[in-house]
């Protein structure tokens, strides 16, 4: 089974080498132009949400991933996913 990242690309491939249109190549690879369109969000965002967790780990250690997540919110102004701070503290595994 191939993951949808992997027909994207390989939608991508047929787009810009072969010359079908995106539409034939979406309907080729079975995924929508949404999926062909997507662009993943930075990764620098992502370090900045896992160094903002560290420094206030280290500054309030008794502070659980609730009240961490409150205070980026509701002091600090990140309107950041609460599922993508968890992520980003490693609690998802």
């Amino acid at each position: 089974m191939v993951k949808p990242s992997q027909r994207r690309e390989m939608a991508h491939w047929a787009v810009e080498t072969k010359s079908v249109s995106i539409r034939a190549a979406c309907a080729s690879f079975a995924i929508s132009t949404t999926c062909y369109r997507y662009i993943r969000k930075l990764d620098a965002e992502n370090t900045q949400i896992a160094d903002s967790l560290v420094q206030l780990t280290e500054t309030h250690r008794n502070w659980g991933f609730g009240l961490c997540f409150l205070h980026l919110r509701n002091v600090r102004k990140k309107h950041w996913n609460h599922k993508r701070v968890y992520n980003q503290a490693g609690l998802d595994t």
